[in-house]
């Protein structure tokens, strides 16, 4: 065992998960492996507990012993109701183990209630990671970002579970007996049995509108990733004073958005990743001090950053062929109206002024401040 391998702690609220998995999939399982072995990939679990009224989660009990989980029992048939039992003493007992254990780097909290959000905090200020864990559609909003990581159970390696959509998220489910029971179908007319197929025409024009939605959201995924990388990178760059590893980059994207796996862009790996943006000149990767962790900076020549220098030479030319030169407040929303996809972060830009100021250094541009119009008067060098 090395010291730089982490230490991990898992925390089953067990209860938010197996109700949140089968109302998300229409009956389907929590299972332990996925969850193990995204675990695995990142340290050793040393400790693993779920809490649970197991009296309500029999069939799961043999699935978890064999993932070598301790169940926590909070019996909640005690002549009264007993309201976030498990969430109590599951913070209760991660707190004490984060003071009684030391050697454990991070905890692992299964669940998608806001209310362990406060424990997360209380878990970092202590010097500990924290590792979300929830389902996408019944996890609160305020969960996530409250992690150094959040991974949504539907995401991992070898869980199948079909989104649904229509659940409120981060509402808690506490397990009820009406859900053993067997559910009534409506009464409906023999009219109503079959599922009517729409007109050839119409399914076609619907999947042809489907296959444009899809296209425009990976169009709009891959610019919205381009913007992290370099944005993230930028600003690395600006406060390290020296090189950028790729290891510190996925870093900083995570604390960014707890919620990033390059997965959902379609790479196996991070550095895969990486290699694509390089091919398409956004970044440029070197031998870093470390094998398999390059040092990460931009291009000298970008072919996509210099399209984007001569799209605003091109609109302050046609601006200034109408009238008067124009002024820097305005002007992105004419670059915007020509080319809609324009950002000036997809190239490590801060804001548009910086774009500008970096035209201007590059000589393509002039920028110079009126007092009148108390704002930066541009024209296009000749």
């Amino acid at each position: 065992m090395t010291d730089e391998e982490e230490r991990i702690a898992l925390f089953l609220d067990y209860e938010n998960l197996a109700i949140g998995a089968r109302e998300d999939s229409g009956g389907g399982r929590f299972e332990m492996k996925p969850l193990a072995d995204a675990l695995a990939e990142r340290g050793r679990v040393v400790v693993r507990k779920a809490y649970a009224d197991w009296s309500y989660f029999d069939e799961d009990r043999r699935m978890l012993t064999q993932q070598h989980v301790e169940l926590i029992e909070i019996p909640q048939r005690m002549g009264a109701v007993r309201k976030n039992a498990a969430d109590i003493k599951m913070a209760v007992d991660a707190i004490e183990l984060s003071f009684e254990r030391d050697y454990i780097t991070t905890f692992v909290i299964g669940t998608g209630d806001s209310d362990f959000t406060p424990l997360v905090g209380k878990l970092r200020e202590l010097n500990k990671r924290v590792i979300g864990v929830g389902l996408q559609s019944s996890t609160s909003a305020l969960l996530p970002p409250a992690c150094d990581e959040f991974l949504f159970y539907e995401r991992l390696e070898g869980v199948n579970l079909p989104a649904r959509r229509g659940r409120g998220a981060g509402k808690r489910r506490g397990p009820r007996r009406e859900d053993s029971r067997p559910e009534v179908a409506p009464v409906t007319t023999p009219a109503s049995t079959e599922p009517v197929a729409p007109p050839p025409a119409e399914a076609a024009a619907e999947a042809a509108t489907r296959g444009a939605e899809d296209a425009g959201e990976t169009v709009e995924d891959a610019a919205k990733l381009e913007r992290l990388v370099t944005q993230t990178l930028s600003g690395l760059l600006r406060t390290s004073g020296g090189t950028v590893l790729a290891s510190n980059l996925k870093r900083a994207i995570l604390r960014k958005d707890p919620t990033f796996s390059e997965e959902d862009y379609g790479f196996r790996a991070f550095g895969e990743l990486l290699r694509h943006l390089e091919g398409r000149k956004i970044i440029e990767l070197s031998f870093g001090s470390a094998r398999g962790d390059p040092e990460v900076s931009f291009p000298e020549e970008s072919s996509g950053e210099e399209g984007a220098f001569q799209l605003l030479q091109d609109v302050i030319r046609d601006l200034e062929k109408s009238g008067d030169p124009p002024p820097l407040s305005g002007l992105k929303d004419r670059l915007r109206k020509r080319e809609p996809s324009f950002s000036e972060k997809q190239f490590g830009f801060g804001g548009f002024l910086q774009f500008c100021k970096a035209a201007r250094t590059r000589g393509l541009i002039t920028m110079e401040w009126d007092d009148e119009a108390d704002d930066y008067v541009i024209r296009a060098a000749d």
